[in-house]
């Protein structure tokens, strides 16, 4: 399908790896120009020097901390005047902590919301304003499932996840006279270079050995698996189109049907028994409905690169 976004011009921010990188190879080979951010120059210049090797598009990568008013203020600004105009802001940069509550720091909580939540009301208090000048604009917002499916484990991203979405639909009743419109895209775990970290954290808070926790985010899909950062890289760049521009004001999941559920019942239905008899359970559990689930994690050596759940 062509997406008809040919010399489109863009912001993607979080863009030096993971998803925002996705992301970005997915519009520039749709034909989109885009400055991208990340706090890391290094490889941010790396990841542009990449996609406009493979494309032939403009990346112009631009240095940002987006915890930082003046710094996100800078980078829109900053994009705006390399690109001459901002049709398309993909707001996509920022993590929060997972752990339970006596586990996460004032620290912890304040870096969720300041990045995961704040870093986008910034770009958007300065995209917005130029987007109202070109009488047209399109806002996707990357937030993530925990904040409509909730885990005791995850309650911090999950709150600013949460946050996300309402301004997001916030924000749709407020510019559609403006031709401006905003969607929220919330994925599950997705095979990032995060997913040690939070497979980690889930082992700690759960009580679980590595491999074991290692194995209950596949246990919780419906297709046994993780998403791959291009399937959500591709969903993004139709919801950026103009083919999609009347998707506002609400939010779409791409998390293979994930059942939170399913993740809480290796512990608080066996307790410490082994993992593979948790998988057992969990299909017990389904098999009702006639859906089996694949319990097993393909772990390849080339694969470092794991999931973030958002």
């Amino acid at each position: 399908m062509d997406l008809a976004m040919r010399d489109k011009k863009a912001i993607v921010t979080g863009a030096s790896e993971g998803i925002g990188k996705a992301i970005t190879r997915a519009l520039a080979r749709e034909g989109v120009d885009i400055a991208i951010c990340a706090r890391r120059k290094e490889p941010l210049e790396k990841t542009a020097a990449e996609i406009a090797k493979e494309t032939g598009r403009k990346i112009f990568p631009i240095s940002a901390d987006l915890t930082k008013a003046a710094d996100a203020e800078n980078f829109i600004k900053s994009a705006h005047a390399a690109l001459g105009r901002i049709d398309i802001l993909v707001n996509n940069a920022g993590s929060a902590p997972g752990g339970v509550l006596e586990h996460l720091t004032e620290e912890d909580w304040a870096q969720a919301l300041q990045l995961k939540f704040m870093g986008y009301v910034r770009c958007m208090k300065h995209a917005l304003p130029i987007m109202q000048k070109q009488k047209k604009g399109r806002v996707v917002n990357l937030i993530g499932n925990d904040g409509v499916k909730v885990s005791y484990w995850e309650i911090a991203p999950g709150a600013a996840n949460a946050a996300g979405q309402n301004l997001t639909k916030s924000l749709a009743s407020q510019y559609g006279k403006d031709n401006i419109s905003f969607v929220a895209v919330n994925p599950g775990p997705v095979r990032t270079e995060r997913w040690a970290g939070l497979v980690k954290a889930m082992a700690r808070d759960m009580k679980l050995s590595f491999e074991e926790a290692d194995k209950l985010a596949p246990a919780s899909i419906p297709l046994g698996r993780i998403a791959e950062c291009d399937e959500v890289a591709n969903l993004v760049a139709y919801l950026a189109s103009d083919l999609a521009f009347f998707v506002n004001g609400t939010m779409i999941e791409i998390d293979g049907g994930q059942d939170k559920v399913l993740l809480r019942l290796p512990r608080e239905q066996i307790g410490g028994r082994r993992c593979c008899r948790s998988a057992r359970l969990v299909r017990a559990v389904t098999s009702g409905g006639g859906c089996g689930f694949r319990h097993e994690v393909r772990h390849r050596d080339d694969q470092r690169d794991a999931a973030s759940v958002h």
